[in-house]
């Protein structure tokens, strides 16, 4: 029978929807919730996690579900449900304060206790079991003890109320450095990143093991760096590629159905936690492109290729936008989708496929996953087929084979949930990690996806100059943070380098006017990461370390140096400043935790240079493929065709019969150059690697 007192029914979020028949009176965390605690003077049980998260659904079906447990909470508290992908803000700061409060990192499910009056936590835990387990105890006893808390110790908890609210409003204080910049903080990540480095496995941890993706994408551009020097760092490149190698070979990567899981339980990359998020997945995409390009390994080309099919084809929807993410479970048993028995699969294939496949992915070895088999390889192709006395061609040509024909009837199996909000931010790495994809592998199917995505958020979530979150089933909602206008000026920029468009070219613009409006800290530079006209919550947080995705500080300024060259509009580019001197005392003390930062900083340090081609179309292919074909971190390329009137800021970039390419270093142009032998030269300038 439903719950007339739980008010989450009407929501957008899939996981506020996936709590909206408990017997818990869970309301979404809105004024109305807020002044009902206070009204009540209750504390407020804080419940924050999302859809695809294992242990999420875990304390749900032993908590959540149970309605003696229920009746505890509806008794004592005003219990309020936030799903962390809609409401980033909340996140942020009640993981700091968990963090404050316990001296341990958090995570999801995270459960915080708050004062009603202030919003302010007095006690803070991730999951909690229904029996004592794991060492901890139960769900039931914390929130006695929270209760008891409350009515007995208000003088202990106002003087902890002080101290937390201090170190939040310290936390986001950062004195701007007046010295010269200069590119120590690379050296001192690249040393961090050596010392980090699991030489056996790669990444930088043990298990569990994480992407990472920031951290690899610094070793990838402190290897060109030197590379244009004409210095070599073997080492660096060892780092990614190593990394890259374990990651796609085992079973964190899905060997079936392409697409990465969210991380690796062991140190092997071996068995994952099976959900795969859609920001992995964006990132992984543009690296793996790019590793691709520097290495010429084939490996790394079918596994981004395998990564934008799947989300084309499962991610997808059929308005543009890309969905959020696959669940780890399949009705509530983690992993049963992707998981087999060596007899199915010799079942669904013949037996030339079942001999490569078998020793490709070591099923006559024990099952590796509770009585199954988790698909993963330690054998690259060529090496297995020299094991095997087999042409590489024929083995590969067996493996796709085996895998679309296993694909094919893990389609039939039930799937695991997908969580269909659409997001803006998320969407946003998406079409950078897909628009790179299609323009450095020539495939127009992978940039055309990345447009859709585009357009669909510029027709959805662009409202009168300004961004909105997040959308599903018809609604749009919530004001757009930070990571939103970033990522999505980001994506534009090369989007604009795929395929030119003036309206895209004026979005970005607008875009950036309003990130300048509405976030920057005008007193000390840098980007808040809520707008000036946000609700008012705790603290207005302002980072600029990298989490699972790169820090949005970072990549606005990284995005403002090259609208700010493309454009000509220096504010971009003095934004950009301001936002790298804000927090260079963090990258001189903790480079490692900094990387993308680390790449606004090498794009400021070194004339970034800003390429736009003139001329007719098929002409404008070739003389583009050029840089296509090149990894350039500091290079944008743009081709507009002689049918396109350009934007006033290009207006003297003139075409004739023959291509025009007009180059700028920094603030400072170059002869325009018509002859494509010359500007071939020009640009394998910067390249000292073999290209293909």
């Amino acid at each position: 029978m439903p719950n007339p007192d739980n008010k989450l029914g009407n929501e957008t979020s899939p996981y506020l929807l996936q709590h909206a028949d408990n017997p818990v009176n869970w309301q979404p965390w809105n004024a109305q919730s807020l002044a009902f605690a206070k009204a009540e003077n209750r504390p407020i049980l804080l419940s924050i996690g999302y859809s695809a998260c294992h242990w999420c659904h875990v304390m749900a079906h032993e908590s959540f579900e149970d309605t003696a447990t229920a009746r505890i909470m509806n008794d004592s508290f005003i219990n309020i449900k936030v799903d962390r992908e809609e409401r980033p803000d909340l996140d942020k700061i009640y993981q700091t304060a968990h963090s404050l409060l316990t001296s341990r990192s958090g995570g999801w499910p995270l459960t915080v206790f708050l004062s009603p009056h202030n919003l302010m936590p007095f006690f803070a835990g991730t999951y909690f079991p229904d029996r004592p387990r794991h060492n901890m105890p139960t769900f039931r006893e914390i929130m006695q003890l929270v209760s008891d808390a409350y009515k007995n110790k208000q003088q202990e908890i106002l003087q902890q109320d002080a101290s937390i609210s201090n170190v939040l409003k310290s936390i986001s204080h950062h004195s701007p450095a007046s010295s010269t910049l200069n590119s120590l903080p690379l050296d001192l990540a690249r040393k961090q990143l050596e010392g980090a480095f699991d030489k056996n496995m790669g990444g930088f941890s043990a298990a569990p093991k994480f992407p990472h993706p920031d951290m690899l994408k610094r070793c990838l551009h402190h290897y060109l760096f030197l590379k244009s020097q004409n210095r070599s760092d073997s080492t660096a490149l060892h780092m990614l590629t190593f990394t890259l190698d374990k990651m796609a070979l085992g079973g964190f990567h899905d060997q079936i159905g392409g697409g990465f899981y969210r991380y690796s339980t062991d140190e092997a990359w071996m068995i994952p936690h099976f959900e795969k998020m859609l920001y992995d997945n964006a990132q992984l995409l543009g690296l793996y492109t790019q590793a691709y390009l520097l290495t010429s390994k084939q490996f790394y080309r079918q596994t981004f290729e395998a990564v934008a099919n799947w989300v084309i084809r499962e991610m997808q929807s059929h308005e543009g936008g890309y969905y959020s993410a696959l669940d780890a479970d399949t009705e509530k048993n983690e992993g049963e989708t992707y998981v087999w028995q060596p007899q199915q699969i010799k079942a669904l294939l013949n037996r030339d496929e079942f001999d490569v496949f078998e020793k490709k992915y070591h099923l006559s070895e024990p099952a590796n996953f509770e009585g199954s088999w988790h698909l993963h390889s330690t054998l690259s192709n060529k090496l297995l087929a020299e094991q095997l006395n087999t042409e590489h061609k024929k083995l590969e040509t067996l493996l796709l084979s085996a895998a679309n024909k296993l694909r094919k009837h893990r389609d039939t199996r039930t799937q695991p949930g997908k969580d269909n909000k659409i997001l803006c931010a998320w969407n946003a790495l998406m079409i950078h990690g897909m628009s790179q994809a299609g323009r450095r592998s020539n495939n127009q199917h992978f940039i055309n996806s990345a447009i859709k995505s585009a357009d669909f958020i510029y027709k959805t979530l662009w409202k009168e100059q300004r961004l909105l979150a997040s959308y599903n089933d018809g609604k749009a909602h919530l004001n757009a943070y930070l990571d939103d206008y970033a990522y999505l000026l980001q994506a534009l920029i090369e989007l604009l380098q795929s395929r030119w468009s003036n309206h895209y070219y004026a979005w970005a613009i607008e875009i950036a006017n309003s990130l300048l409006e509405y976030f920057e800290d005008k007193q000390q530079g840098g980007f808040f990461f809520t707008s000036h006209d946000h609700e008012q919550l705790l603290y207005r947080s302002k980072t600029f370390s990298d989490d699972a995705m790169p820090n949005g500080n970072s990549v606005a300024a990284s995005s403002l140096i090259q609208l700010g060259l493309l454009s000509g509009d220096t504010q971009y580019l003095d934004a950009a400043e301001r936002t790298i001197r804000c927090c260079y005392a963090a990258l001189a003390e903790q480079a490692i935790t900094h990387c993308s930062l680390l790449h606004s900083l090498e794009l400021f340090l070194r004339p970034g240079i800003i390429i736009i081609l003139r001329g007719e179309t098929e002409q404008l292919k070739e003389w583009q493929q050029i840089c296509n074909d090149r990894i350039i971190p500091q290079l944008s390329c743009f081709a507009i065709d002689s049918d396109t009137i350009p934007p006033d800021a290009f207006k003297d970039k003139k075409t004739d019969d023959n291509i025009c390419a007009y180059i700028c270093e920094g603030t400072s142009c170059l002869p325009v150059i018509t002859d494509i032998e010359y500007f071939k030269n020009y640009i394998d300038g910067f390249t000292h690697y073999e290209h293909h």
